[in-house]
């Protein structure tokens, strides 16, 4: 086992549900030591950088049950059975804005929680195309809103804009178009 490796020993699922699954694990840490680990499994998803032809971006303003509070955030949303990231975003963002991307530009990856929870982010740049309408999931309520590179950072650091993938989209977009 390498020095930082843990290895499943048990696996016992507590939930399974429309989204998640929590499980709890037996590991044995690199010392040899047991531990119980919790896990969140989630199948991951993808959030949206998408550009207008005037440099605004497109948020979208939205209730969030698991914090109580509302959120201002990129376009996002969970990767399908079997969908790989480019075609969650592609779908998402029209889905959310009612506007095809092109000049699709991939950020990376980001884990929000690794300590206990197995989601995967795929973040997108994309510039604004054709608008070809907005449809909604039945459960989502959401305001789109517009905004530039600037006024994200400043919302960013008045602690406006408290979620993590919009955090690191917005200033991963401003070090690309800075190198530009």
């Amino acid at each position: 086992m390498k020095p930082l490796e843990e290895k499943q020993l048990s696996a016992t699922y507590k939930y399974k549900g429309r989204i998640i699954n929590v499980r709890l694990d037996e590991a044995q840490i690199a010392n040899g030591n047991k531990a119980w680990r919790e896990v969140v499994e989630h199948p991951g998803g993808v959030g949206i950088a998408l550009e207008d032809n005037d440099g605004k971006f497109f948020m979208v303003r939205q209730y969030r049950y698991g914090i109580s509070h509302e959120t201002l955030e990129f376009p996002a949303g969970k990767r399908e059975l079997g969908e790989n990231d480019l075609l969650t975003a592609k779908r998402e963002i029209v889905e959310e804005t009612g506007y095809e991307g092109k000049n699709w530009i991939y950020l990376g990856e980001m884990v929000p929680t690794p300590a206990y929870d197995s989601e995967r982010i795929g973040m997108y740049y994309a510039q604004v195309d054709k608008y070809v309408g907005q449809h909604f999931d039945e459960d989502e309520n959401i305001i789109l809103e517009k905004y530039s590179l600037d006024e994200l950072v400043d919302l960013i650091m008045k602690q406006e804009i408290i979620d993590a993938k919009t955090i690191a989209m917005t200033f991963m977009v401003k070090e690309l178009k800075n190198k530009k």
